[in-house]
């Protein structure tokens, strides 16, 4: 593992300083390779801000003591405010690269608002970019050599990671047609591969999204999430291979990606209110009158 961190006051790390408008703490970078795991049990939480980068693999977290694991991918920010606690893991097998600082001061909540940060969320996409880990390495670089007039230079470093966020969210605002496009990639590739196993979480990760970013647009945008989507092309094609073919259910079941027949038959009647052979017996049926 591979760790560089740097403080203002080793003694006091955790500080709260409502003397000044913004001051940081502490900041800096871990990258797990070697150490099975590092982990942060802090339930209690702290007394200042802390903001973290997920600059590769995941991060496991564990928010507002609700006991439920987030995995939180890289290209993600996650903000806690003084007091939340802060629970989470990152393991070796993840190849985790993460980058946090520390801060606090008078007006921290107003330069939140003013570059909208999220107030009611702790983890938020905000895009795989070298600007975020340019930035950690700056503050960590002031932090170390502390030269004249370091503590300034601080604050106008927090305040570009600040903005960085901010035109990330508001391109992303303006670039809605981007992600239209984006989506409409998503749904022919599922088109194409919907009978193969697919990993929605490992698609999101190779386009450069968070899962919940990718979901929550697909289902804005084509009213299923990817997995419903998949599913309804699946059932879909099973009803053509049962139309037209005289493939038995498990030959069917595996045609359209599913390598269990009984599973296959469980979804099938879900989503069309008939079994295999009641559907099949249903069209015979249909196609004698």
């Amino acid at each position: 593992m591979y760790i560089n961190v740097a403080y203002v006051d080793d003694d006091n790390p955790n500080l709260e300083d409502l003397s000044v408008p913004l001051r940081i703490n502490n900041c800096g970078y871990y990258r797990v390779h070697t150490t099975p795991i590092i982990e942060t049990p802090h339930p209690e939480g702290r007394n200042d801000y802390q903001l973290l980068y997920i600059a590769h693999g995941k991060g496991h977290f564990y928010f507002k003591n609700t006991g439920q694991e987030t995995i939180v991918q890289k290209g993600n920010m996650i903000l806690f405010r003084p007091g939340e606690p802060q629970v989470y893991y990152y393991y070796a097998t993840d190849k985790t690269e993460v980058y946090w600082v520390h801060f606090t001061g008078s007006q921290v909540e107003q330069y939140l608002e003013h570059y909208e940060l999220p107030k009611d969320e702790n983890v938020f996409y905000t895009g795989v970019s070298p600007d975020y880990p340019w930035i950690y390495n700056q503050i960590i670089r002031e932090l170390q050599l502390q030269r004249v007039n370091y503590e300034e230079v601080l604050e106008v470093l927090l305040r570009h990671a600040f903005l960085t966020i901010n035109r990330y969210i508001k391109e992303g605002k303006q670039t809605k047609n981007e992600m239209v496009d984006e989506i409409e990639r998503a749904t022919h590739y599922f088109k194409e591969n919907y009978n193969k196993n697919i990993s929605i979480e490992q698609y999101a990760q190779e386009h450069l999204m968070s899962i919940n970013s990718f979901i929550n647009h697909f289902k804005s945008i084509m009213k299923y999430t990817p997995m419903q989507y998949i599913i309804s092309l699946r059932i879909s094609a099973a009803k053509g291979y049962f139309d037209s073919t005289n493939k038995n259910v498990s030959e069917v079941a595996d045609a359209v990606g599913y390598d269990n027949s009984l599973y296959f038959s469980r979804v099938f009647k879900k989503y069309t209110g008939y079994s295999p052979s009641e559907y099949r017996k249903m069209k015979s049926s249909d196609y004698s009158k």
